[in-house]
């Protein structure tokens, strides 16, 4: 199937087409249709799959077909998402596949100055990416307002449960008018989830592409067993490859973040922290140089994570294994985008045995080892666990793991 099957207006098509795209993915190929007919539509989708385009895409041909030439502009599309690197990201798409419809979109998020962002808003505008938080501030100055909204749209909205943003989605919900087009994306569907969807949306059709609890079969994915003082030598001793021009390496807080940049520093790798306490200039110039690759690696926390959006991305490092399963599968999604080549690798110690588990059942497969490294895991006992009989380990007995990883299926003390 092509772009062209599926009736796309030749203004989008021709940029899509400019895009280097000819074939819709999965979630594109389902949705796209269904949005088109102008029905409600729950997508369960992570990042990763083309959902952007899958929303992007039919809203700008379904407002171009019903042009508005007023002087000013009103918001007819509302897409809410949780972080400001998601919602540059939503707008970078919207802008670079519609660029011949003369349809006119802005991002709003917090952590800036308000005065570019109000600026456009009394201008006026078609489309808003907006996070709640900045967009509620601007609701109550009374800068904008939704009553001419004709499709909104909820795009992580899992992670907005995360981050405590329901609250606020729900009091922007009451200012939309009640006839509209809702779209609702979200990785997982946890129960409040479920319920939130129910409130919002009007029969509407199912779209589930590449569920959670899969992960790309392209990507490699390797685990090391290592203990917590070491991971900072081995993450140091894998960065020496030559080869992995950039990597994604993720911490489950803030503070780690910032500490494994330092490290990495001190042994001349370049690198760069981006979390939720980093201003939005820094975020973003910590991205622009990543992708750019004058920064070798980028630190990052899942929730500022999202949105993350690099070609060629082929190196993962779990610094930290996550705490929730799904999350590990939204990490090293990062990488294998479109058919490229990705490898994933997880640090585990002791204490992380259990979440290492947790990932394993929900993918439905035993990640390899990685045993032949300098700093193999000799505790094998979670803290204030129980002891149990480890089953050892083979060492460190050839080259540089992240040149030829060599696996073992053993379980070391599991």
């Amino acid at each position: 199937m092509h772009f062209e099957s599926l009736n796309i207006i030749e203004p989008i098509l021709k940029a899509v087409q400019e895009e280097g795209y000819t074939i819709p993915t999965p979630i594109q190929a389902e949705s796209i249709p269904i949005i088109l007919r102008g029905s409600d539509l729950i997508g369960s989708a992570q990042t990763g799959t083309g959902k952007t385009a899958a929303f992007a895409i039919p809203i700008l041909q379904l407002l171009s077909a019903n042009k508005v030439f007023d002087r000013k502009r009103k918001i007819r599309s509302l897409i809410i998402t949780p972080t400001r690197e998601l919602a540059i990201q939503i707008g970078e798409s919207f802008n670079a596949y519609g660029r011949h419809t003369g349809l006119t979109n802005t991002v709003i998020f917090g952590g800036v100055n308000q005065n570019p962002q109000t600026s456009t808003l009394l201008r006026g505008v078609d489309i808003v990416i907006a996070t709640p938080g900045r967009l509620l501030d601007l609701l109550n100055q009374g800068f904008l307002n939704l009553r001419d909204v004709e499709i909104l749209v909820l795009d992580e909205a899992d992670r907005m449960l995360d981050m405590g943003f329901i609250h606020d989605v729900k009091r922007i919900l009451a200012l939309l008018p009640a006839k509209k087009q809702s779209l609702f994306f979200s990785a997982t569907m946890p129960a409040e989830i479920v319920k939130l969807a129910a409130t919002i949306l009007h029969n509407p059709s199912r779209v589930s592409v590449t569920p959670v609890s899969s992960t790309v079969d392209i990507i490699q994915q390797f685990v090391y067993f290592v203990d917590k003082g070491n991971k900072n030598s081995l993450l140091v001793d894998i960065l020496r490859n030559q080869d992995i021009k950039t990597a994604l390496v993720f911490t489950r807080t803030k503070h780690g973040a910032d500490k494994v940049v330092k490290v990495l520093m001190k042994n001349n790798i370049t690198a760069e922290a981006i979390h939720g306490n980093k201003a939005q200039n820094a975020r973003q110039r910590a991205l622009t140089n990543f992708k750019a690759q004058t920064t070798r690696v980028l630190v990052a926390t899942d929730i500022a994570a999202r949105g993350i959006d690099v070609d060629d991305l082929e190196y993962v490092i779990n610094f930290e294994m996550s705490n929730i399963a799904e999350t590990y599968v939204h990490r090293i999604g990062r990488t294998g985008r479109a058919g490229a080549k990705g490898t994933a690798y997880s640090f585990c110690d002791a204490e992380e045995k259990e979440f290492l588990k947790d990932v394993e059942k929900l993918i439905s497969k035993r990640i390899p080892i990685i045993d032949n490294h300098p700093y193999p895991l000799m505790d094998h006992h979670p803290a204030k666990a129980p002891k149990q009989q480890g089953r050892g380990n083979a060492g460190h007995q050839g080259p540089k793991p992240a040149a030829k990883p060599t696996s073992s299926w053993r379980r070391f003390g599991r």
